[in-house]
C-alpha cells in the first residue's frame, strides 16, 4: 500500500476527531459512561431541593437557587429515554454552561476528568436519518472503554434551550 493511500484511508477518523482533543469530565448515566468537555463545567453540587415548573416537559426538573442565580435543571436519563430513578448519595448536579447560559444536569455519579487524545476520538455513529446523534461528539476509546463524548450545546433543540433560558430569567 502506498504511503498516499495509507494517509487516506486515515484521514477521516482523525478529521473527525480533530479539534475534539482535551480533557473531558466523565460520569454515569445508567451502564454508560460520558464525557462532557471539561472548559464547559463550571461546579459539580450536590443535589438540592428543585423547584418544579409547571407545563414543561419531563426531563425538565425545575429550578434551583445557586448563590443567588437562578439554574434551570435537566434530568439527562429522561433526555436520553432512560428510566429515571431515585437519587443516591452519588447522584450530582453537573452546572455546566450551555450555549451561553447556566444549566444543571443531573447525572448518576461523576467519574474522574481524562485527558483523551485525537487518537483515541472516533466520529459517533451513523445510524441513517431517523436518529438524531449530532449531541454526540465523538466515542472516547480510552483503558478499553467506550465514553460517549457530548456536545452539550446540542444535547437540547433550540425550543428547549429556548425555554431553559426563559425558566433562569
Amino acid at each position: 500500500m502506498s504511503e498516499s493511500a495509507v494517509g487516506e484511508v486515515g484521514a477521516k477518523p482523525v478529521e473527525a476527531a480533530k479539534g475534539r482533543e482535551g480533557k473531558y469530565l466523565t460520569f454515569v448515566l445508567g451502564d454508560e459512561e460520558y464525557g462532557i468537555d471539561i472548559t464547559k463545567v463550571k461546579e459539580i453540587i450536590g443535589v438540592m431541593g428543585v423547584t418544579h415548573i409547571p407545563r414543561t416537559p419531563p426531563f425538565i426538573k425545575g429550578v434551583i437557587n445557586l448563590r443567588g442565580k437562578v439554574i434551570p435543571i435537566v434530568d439527562l436519563r429522561l433526555k436520553f429515554g432512560m428510566e429515571e430513578i431515585p437519587h443516591t448519595r452519588e447522584t450530582v448536579f453537573i452546572v455546566v454552561e450551555e450555549s451561553g447560559m447556566l444549566m444543571g444536569v443531573v447525572v448518576d455519579t461523576v467519574r474522574e476528568v481524562l485527558n483523551i487524545h485525537e487518537a483515541e476520538i472516533e466520529p459517533p455513529p451513523q445510524f441513517g436519518t431517523k436518529l438524531n446523534t449530532e449531541f454526540i461528539l465523538g466515542m472516547g476509546k480510552v483503558q478499553g472503554k467506550v465514553k460517549i463524548l457530548l456536545d452539550i450545546d446540542k444535547a437540547l433543540s433550540a425550543e428547549e434551550t429556548a425555554l431553559i433560558a426563559n425558566m433562569a430569567k
